[in-house]
């Protein structure tokens, strides 16, 4: 069987996967401390200071966060055409076919999936789930930072109302980025099983591998 190599991802959308890679893992670790510090509490009177440390790794992987999630969102509207949202918004024969196609290959109801470059519809929905709740996360974190500003007063005042439902959903939001990044890693390797085309290589060289008949 031959091969052909296709550029598939961008620089900037290989740039996001791993920044926002990075910044979840940074934040879900820190904010597992910040909620339920693990050292013992005479430390914060100390030079180390644990607790000061980590909020700041915390903010910093925030606003880490926050770029990333603005990258793809720029990169819904005008990246490449595997990166655009119109390529796999299921709101058109192709993807709502690519959608049912994927479900039953997925389920191991058939041996069809769907052979195109870029993201199947069900994974495009995923991901589009995830950036929205990426925008609530963002939200409710800096409502929390900046309680002295107005803007992300009236904003979070107005999303959540207070600061304690603002926090508590944040830290549901945050399980649900746990839940998402195992799922992804687990999917992201099966397929590339049990159709190898260079998924995972893909994110490192943005080149993916295309059967053809010849």
């Amino acid at each position: 069987m031959n091969y052909e190599v296709k550029n598939v991802w961008s620089v900037l959308l290989r740039l996001f996967h791993w920044a926002l890679m990075l910044s979840i893992i940074t934040l879900v670790v820190t904010g597992f401390y910040i909620n339920n510090p693990w050292t013992n509490t005479t430390l914060e009177g100390s030079v180390s200071f644990p607790m000061a440390t980590m909020r700041y790794i915390h903010f910093m992987a925030g606003y880490l966060f926050t770029a990333a999630v603005a990258i793809r969102i720029y990169l819904f509207l005008f990246g490449n055409k595997q990166e655009r949202i119109w390529d796999f918004l299921p709101v058109t024969p192709r993807n709502i076919k690519s959608l049912v196609t994927t479900i039953g290959y997925y389920s191991y109801l058939s041996d069809k999936h769907d052979g195109r470059l870029g993201h199947n519809a069900m994974a495009g929905i995923a991901y589009i789930v995830t950036i929205v709740a990426a925008i609530f996360q963002l939200i409710s974190g800096f409502y929390m930072l900046y309680p002295e500003a107005v803007f992300w007063q009236n904003l979070g005042g107005g999303i959540f109302n207070s600061q304690q439902q603002g926090r508590f959903l944040h830290h549901l939001l945050m399980w649900y980025f746990i839940l998402f990044a195992f799922s992804h890693v687990y999917i992201v390797v099966w397929s590339d099983i049990k159709s190898p085309k260079g998924l995972i290589s893909s994110m490192f060289t943005g080149k993916k591998f295309k059967h053809t008949d010849s």
